[in-house]
């Protein structure tokens, strides 16, 4: 019993087991331990289910986490969505019509007509009417579409495709992921156009600039905003809609908003017409308008519309064969863009006009003028061909030229030797210079008004005239020279100063400051007696218009260059001229034998480089103290003339007097302004020896004529006694 009992089988945990898995196990052991190897097996097998034991508790730990992520991540998305959502429609129940958006500008244009009709400049913001995108030329909708946003027509307003190719760019180049290109499609590009309906207002910003400015941030924040208003307006309009509104509010260059005012303004067609070059050129002009103008530079701008038609050809737009054609026949620019905007004319037309209508005006503005194309380009060529041929390299002089009706229509306007210049400083109206002799006419208009006679005698000798807070005054002749005893003509005609003086001082200081005060010259005159040596300052337009007095017959003329100011769409003008003509100031007779010593400088006298065959012609040379400025001023049947030289910093001009290079730019603008014109007589009286047959035409007077210069002497004589005795009256009891 007892060895019963110690050979008893203790507990174990097989018990717990069925027979069967028993066996199985058991035959497991007994085939693994059978069998080479089978240790190892077991230990892989063991080991096996170890890891698998790791790796299955970070499966479980990863899909746990992925499980929290995506619990998470749907229930923002859906918040996500909802708040997207309510931005949109919040900024969707704010979006006016599309008709109302097209022109955002805040202030209004001024286009200038010509004498013809035809707009030759442009000034503040021009729209030119509305275009869309079925109205448009299919060119132009292509190339933009190919340049800004070849999916257009396939994205909902925001293309994450483009944003992310912009970020990746600009990485790539080294700048932050917002920095540089944007990737913005054309909704985007509208929705910052239009400042994501902010409009312009005066009172919150200093200028339209920095309103601009911060409408194109590019911040994280103001892209998110852009999205959500282009979503609202992807909602809100058509595609074409959007395409419309954005081809009527681009910024173009040259003061151009839309592509309608860019095509007028560059090709002087609507953007409905334009061909495939041209096309090309409008849609290059969005990366940068300023630096592709056209007018700016013209071969830049050609340069990136060749890069456009390739993109158009690429989308296939355009045939291989229209490509080429394309590529072969550039845009060219209309007359009006190639003249860049009416430069120094155009300038003085706006100064001129009340700037509630002109650089001012929130209207769209027609202004009509006296501007002659023609005229202008007579006088720009004129001026480049003297210069060309006379001037030393690197020479600063410079020179202005105005070319003017005898009733004060300026017809052409040269401020300086940048002839193609806009915005400079205008030395045809804004310099005040001296005058020099070319002021002298108004010393014989007096004397001739007054009774005179062209070949009335002077004695040119030494003079000393003692001037009261100044002492004793002896002026001198270019030549330092004195001729004796000459007629009024000669004294003219040789720009003799001693006989002006002398005349100058028997009629009148007064008399001669009012007349040359009357014609136009509004700048403040000398009251010594200098004065009739021209030593005030004036401007050449002023001098110019004074002149067209001397050629109309002796009345003043108020330099013009508007003929009719209208709102566009309006029929009636704002304002109107007919003319310049003023008032009277000397005798019909006085002038017309004015204009004949006049024309004895230009036949025998100083301003004999000034002749133009067989085309009458008179005028007056001037040359100031020192030779800072040189001036030649004349006329024809037909216009006016002046031209002045001289530097900015007044050094002294060398070698150059008025009837040298003034007088050859005079005559050079005056061939090309006169070619193919009828010869028109001026309008001139010879003295009465001449006429008489008493006398030649060399100046030189005949016995007959010396009886009437008796005559005459004895009446000026009685003239000058009575304007001395006024004279001593007014200095005693003033008045």
């Amino acid at each position: 019993m007892g060895t019963a009992k110690s050979g008893k089988r203790p507990l174990r945990a097989d018990r717990r087991y069925s027979g069967s898995r028993q066996a199985a196990s058991g035959a497991k052991r007994k085939s693994g331990s059978g069998k080479p190897g089978g240790t190892a097996r077991r230990s892989r097998r063991g080991g096996g289910g170890r890891r698998g034991g790791i790796l299955g508790f970070a499966a479980g730990l990863i899909r746990l986490v992925m499980r929290a992520i995506w619990g998470v991540s749907w229930r923002l998305g859906v918040v996500g969505v909802l708040v997207l959502g309510f931005a949109v429609a919040a900024v969707y129940a704010t979006l006016p019509p599309a008709s109302t958006l097209v022109d955002g500008r805040a202030r209004g244009s001024v286009t200038l007509i010509d004498d013809t009709g035809k707009p030759f400049a442009w000034r503040g913001d021009t729209f030119g009417g509305v275009i869309t995108a079925d109205t448009v030329s299919p060119y132009l909708k292509h190339a933009i579409i190919a340049t800004e946003d070849r999916r257009f027509y396939h994205h909902f307003g925001v293309s994450p495709r483009g944003i992310a190719s912009a970020i990746a760019i600009n990485l790539r180049e080294g700048r932050g992921a917002l920095e540089g290109h944007g990737g913005s499609g054309i909704t985007q590009q509208t929705a910052k156009l239009l400042c994501l309906g902010r409009p312009y207002d005066p009172k919150e910003w200093k200028s339209e600039a920095d309103y601009e400015a911060d409408c194109r941030r590019g911040s994280l924040g103001r892209k998110v905003r852009e999205a959500v208003y282009a979503l609202a307006m992807e909602a809100k309009y058509s595609k074409n809609e959007i395409l419309t509104i954005y081809m009527n509010r681009a910024y173009l260059g040259a003061g151009t908003y839309g592509f309608e005012a860019a095509s007028q303004r560059y090709f002087g067609k609507s953007a409905a017409a334009v061909d495939p070059s041209e096309a090309a050129m409008l849609a290059g002009l969005l990366v940068a308008p300023t630096r592709y103008a056209p007018t700016s530079d013209l071969e830049r701008s050609r340069e990136r519309a060749e890069t456009i038609i390739g993109l158009m050809e690429q989308e296939h737009y355009l045939t291989p064969t229209e490509a080429a054609v394309a590529r072969a026949h550039p845009a060219e620019l209309s007359d009006a863009a190639a003249a860049r905007a009416g430069g120094y004319f155009a300038d003085w037309v706006m100064e001129s006009t009340p700037s509630f209508l002109s650089s001012d005006t929130t209207e769209d503005v027609l202004i009509r003028t006296t501007y002659d194309k023609r005229i202008q380009e007579a006088a720009e060529d004129a001026l480049h061909k003297v210069f060309d041929e006379k001037l030393r390299d690197g020479s600063k002089v410079e020179a202005a030229i105005v070319v003017m009706s005898a009733d004060g229509a300026v017809r052409a306007m040269v401020g300086g030797r940048n002839t193609s210049a806009s915005g400079q400083f205008n030395r045809a109206t804004q310099a005040l210079r001296q005058t020099g002799s070319a002021f002298k006419p108004f010393v014989y208009a007096a004397a001739l008004d007054l009774g005179y006679t062209p070949d009335a005698t002077v004695v040119d000798e030494p003079l000393t005239i003692n001037v009261p807070g100044s002492g004793p005054w002896s002026p001198k002749n270019y030549n330092r020279k004195f001729a004796g005893r000459v007629t009024l003509t000669e004294a003219l005609a040789e720009s003799l100063n001693i006989p002006a003086v002398k005349v100058s001082e028997a009629v009148g200081r007064d008399n001669v400051r009012r007349i040359a005060s009357d014609f136009g010259i509004k700048t403040e005159l000398d009251t010594g007696p200098a004065v009739a040596l021209g030593t005030s300052e004036t401007t050449l337009l002023q001098m110019t218009a004074a002149y067209a007095g001397i050629l109309n017959g002796g009345s003043s003329v108020i330099p013009y260059g508007v003929t009719e100011l209208t709102l566009m769409g309006d029929s009636t003008p704002l304002m109107d001229q007919e003319g310049g003509i003023g008032e009277r100031v000397i005798t019909e007779h006085a002038a017309r034998e004015l204009v004949w010593m006049m024309h004895q400088v230009v036949e025998t006298g100083t301003g004999r480089r000034a002749r133009l065959g067989d085309r009458p012609a008179a005028g007056k040379t001037g040359t100031t103290s020192a030779a800072r400025d040189a001036w030649f001023i004349g006329f024809t049947g037909d216009y006016v003339t002046g031209v002045w030289m001289g530097y900015d910093d007044n050094q002294k001009l060398t070698g150059t007097t008025g009837g040298g290079l003034p007088a050859e730019i005079w005559r050079e603008t005056m061939l090309r302004v006169e070619d193919g014109l009828p010869v028109t007589p001026l309008p001139m009286d010879a003295p009465a020896s001449l006429t008489a047959g008493t006398g030649s035409n060399d100046g030189t007077a005949g016995p007959g004529a010396a009886l009437n210069q008796a005559a005459e002497n004895v009446g000026n004589g009685v003239r000058r006694t009575g304007n001395a005795i006024t004279n001593l009256l007014h200095s005693i009891f003033g008045g």
